[in-house]
């Protein structure tokens, strides 16, 4: 089978990628022969990569030119499947790991000024990408849609009619082995020490580029509402915003709470430091994060909009509340910085379910239903 996987840009960061990555090893395995279309691409060895990397200037004629080149590429015949993560109709399955625009933008403008939002509403790009989404949906090729969360799912059906056969569920998968709750016996000590954070201190870990969507402005006021007046909070992500969130944590006194460590590609050992991890997005289709906090034991306090929100058992693995509520934020943050925390084991069962093995065989399952082979199994 001749798998084509559309991916614009790769981002050592990014949730996307990190699927495609985690997904090409298992797919091999199982005699899936999977090229990459990117711009670029620097991920794992391995996969064939084309390339489609017209000029451009300016965001929405880069996505609408890169869409045209893997139009041609579709159109050529050369694939059985062509998979995007992108916004590009005509492709087979479209995976919709960003979510619905439509939605998003919706939920940001609700917290945002009245300047803001006309500015979204002039935005070329945003007009450019909410017609490319529903274009997606409409087209005659489309065969599937890869929806990494319920939410997703049900918005989908909603807003764009998109018959429920063609919605699958497939959550992100985990490595279990790699993100594991032994990693606070490998890790703890050695950096909270690199840190100056005391063994007894209380640890909230957030992780996610992108700090107006992922929530950092709600997490900051929370943190100022905490009953718990020694808990640290470690930021990992990288943000064109950092420097002002790190002047809004000077601001509201928390400057010796709050560290913002940059972007990492490898979080296991700030996951083995942390005691519990937040992240309050405004909207988050099924971030990777939490998934991974999850699987090493880790309660998490996430928001309504966010998908990894199914997940959750609130007092049995975490919390959610909404994303701008800072008050319900410092209160389940209080909760899980208390001592009695929920059995990291227990947390780590809430996703035992999700390993990448299980992952690839939900992905080949699908790919053999649409090829003729036996129906995915719900």
């Amino acid at each position: 089978m001749k798998l084509a996987l559309v991916r614009q840009q790769y981002t050592p960061f990014g949730g996307a990628e990190r699927f495609v990555e985690r997904a090409l090893g298992a797919l091999h395995s199982r005699g899936v022969d999977v090229t990459i279309v990117a711009r670029k691409w620097k991920g794992v060895n391995g996969p064939q990569v084309v390339e489609c990397n017209p000029s451009f200037i300016g965001r929405t004629w880069r996505d609408a030119s890169f869409a045209h080149c893997v139009k041609k590429l579709i159109a050529e015949g050369r694939f059985d499947l062509v998979q995007s993560h992108e916004r590009i109709s005509g492709c087979h399955i479209y995976r919709a790991g960003d979510g619905v625009h439509a939605t998003w933008l919706e939920l940001r403008d609700r917290v945002r000024g009245a300047g803001a939002r006309l500015a979204t509403a002039l935005s070329p790009w945003h007009r450019y990408t909410l017609a490319a989404e529903a274009d997606v949906y409409r087209h005659a090729n489309l065969k599937a849609v890869i929806c990494n969360s319920r939410m997703v799912r049900d918005d989908i059906h909603r807003r764009y009619g998109v018959p429920a056969e063609k919605l699958k569920v497939i959550y992100n998968g985990v490595d279990l082995e790699a993100f594991h709750p032994d990693l606070r016996a490998r890790h703890r000590a050695w950096v909270r020490a690199d840190l100056g954070i005391a063994e007894a201190t209380p640890v909230i870990l957030f992780v996610g580029s992108g700090f107006e969507r992922k929530g950092i402005p709600a997490l900051l006021l929370a943190m100022t509402r905490m009953q718990r007046r020694d808990a640290v909070l470690l930021v990992v992500g990288h943000d064109k915003k950092l420097n002002q969130m790190r002047s809004m944590a000077a601001k509201l006194g928390l400057a010796a709470r709050v560290q913002f460590l940059g972007g990492r590609q490898d979080l296991r050992s700030y996951l083995g430091a942390a005691d519990c991890f937040c992240l309050p997005t405004i909207y988050d289709p099924m971030p990777n994060a939490v998934i991974e906090a999850l699987a090493c034991g880790l309660p998490v306090v996430t928001s309504s909009t966010c998908g990894a929100a199914e997940l959750i058992r609130p007092g049995d693995n975490g919390f959610v509340c909404a994303a701008t509520d800072a008050a319900a934020l410092a209160d389940h943050l209080d909760a899980l910085c208390d001592a009695r925390q929920p059995d990291p084991e227990a947390v780590r069962a809430s996703v035992a379910h999700l390993g990448l093995d299980r992952m690839a065989e939900q992905l080949s399952a699908l790919y053999s239903s649409l090829l003729g082979g036996p129906a995915l199994a719900q």
